[in-house]
C-alpha cells in the first residue's frame, strides 16, 4: 500500500529533485534530456502520492513486461508498435523515476537498488526473448536465420548491463575519483545506439516486419560492436595499476578548530 499524501506540493517536489540529479557522464542524449526529465516528473507525482520507490519500480516492470508479453503474443500490427512503445517509454521512465524518488525521500537502499537491477536484468533478457518468439511465430517470409539476430542482441545487451555494473563495483574508490571527468555531449551523442530508449522506438516499426527486422538487426551490431569496445576498456582499466593514495593529513592541519 502507498505511504501517506506528502505535504509538499507537485512544484516543490519537482524543484528539489533537479538539484538532487545524478551524474550526466556516461548517460546518452536520450537518457539526458528525455528520460531523466520525464522520470523526474513522475518522480515528482510519485512523492506527492506517497508512492515508495518500490512502488515505482513495480510500475515499471508492470508497464515494460506488458509491452513485452505483447511483442510475443499478438501478430506485429502498427498500433501494436505504439502500444509497445508506449508502454516501454514509460516503464523506462519510471525506472529513472525510482532512483530519484529514493534520494528526495532519502530512502536509497541495498535492497532497493537490488530491486532495481534485478528488474532491469528481466527486462532485458525477456525483450529479446520475446522478439525471438515473434520471429518464430509471425516471421513467416523470413529465413530462420534472422532467429540468431535476438540470441546476439540479448548477449551483447546483457553483456553490457552485467560488465558495466560489474566494472563500477570492483574499481577502487581512487579510480572512480580520477575518473570524475565532465561529462562530453560527443559521447553522449555516441552512446546513442545502445540507449534503451532508442532500442524502444524501433518497435514503432512493427507494422512493416522488413523495416523492423532492418531497424532491431541495426541496433544488434550496434550493441555487438560497443560490447567489444566497452569489455576491452573495463578489462584495461581493472588492470591498470591503482592510482595512489592521498598522502594522510598532516597533524596540523587535521587539528579541529577551537
Amino acid at each position: 500500500m502507498a505511504g501517506r499524501v506528502n505535504d509538499d506540493g507537485f512544484g516543490e517536489a519537482l524543484a528539489r529533485l533537479r538539484q538532487a540529479q545524478k551524474t550526466a557522464k556516461g548517460v546518452s542524449l536520450y537518457s539526458r534530456y528525455v528520460n531523466r526529465p520525464l522520470g523526474r516528473v513522475l518522480a515528482a507525482a510519485a512523492y506527492r502520492a506517497g508512492l515508495s520507490p518500490n512502488h515505482v519500480t513495480g510500475l515499471s516492470a508492470a508497464f515494460s513486461f506488458a509491452g513485452i508479453a505483447a511483442v510475443a503474443l499478438a501478430r506485429p500490427s502498427w498500433a501494436l508498435g505504439v502500444a509497445v512503445y508506449a508502454a516501454l517509454v514509460l516503464g523506462f521512465a519510471l525506472d529513472s523515476a525510482d532512483g530519484q524518488l529514493a534520494r528526495l525521500r532519502g530512502a536509497s537502499s541495498p535492497a532497493g537498488e537490488w530491486l532495481d537491477h534485478v528488474v532491469d536484468c528481466a527486462k532485458i533478457t525477456a525483450m529479446h526473448a520475446a522478439v525471438l518468439v515473434s520471429f518464430h511465430r509471425f516471421g513467416d517470409d523470413a529465413g530462420e536465420g534472422w532467429l540468431l539476430v535476438p540470441l546476439c542482441f540479448q548477449l551483447a545487451a546483457v553483456l553490457i548491463f552485467f560488465g558495466g555494473l560489474l566494472t563500477d563495483k570492483l574499481k577502487s574508490p581512487a579510480a572512480r575519483a580520477g575518473s570524475a571527468a565532465p561529462p562530453s555531449r560527443l559521447r553522449a551523442f555516441a552512446l546513442l545506439p545502445v540507449d534503451y530508449g532508442v532500442l524502444c522506438v524501433v518497435f514503432l516499426l512493427l507494422g512493416s516486419q522488413d523495416a523492423f527486422r532492418a531497424g532491431y538487426a541495426a541496433l544488434c551490431a550496434a550493441y555487438v560492436l560497443f560490447c567489444v569496445a566497452f569489455l576491452v576498456k573495463w578489462f584495461r582499466e581493472l588492470a591498470a595499476p591503482a592510482p595512489p593514495a592521498a598522502p594522510p593529513a598532516s597533524s596540523a592541519s587535521s587539528t579541529p578548530r577551537s
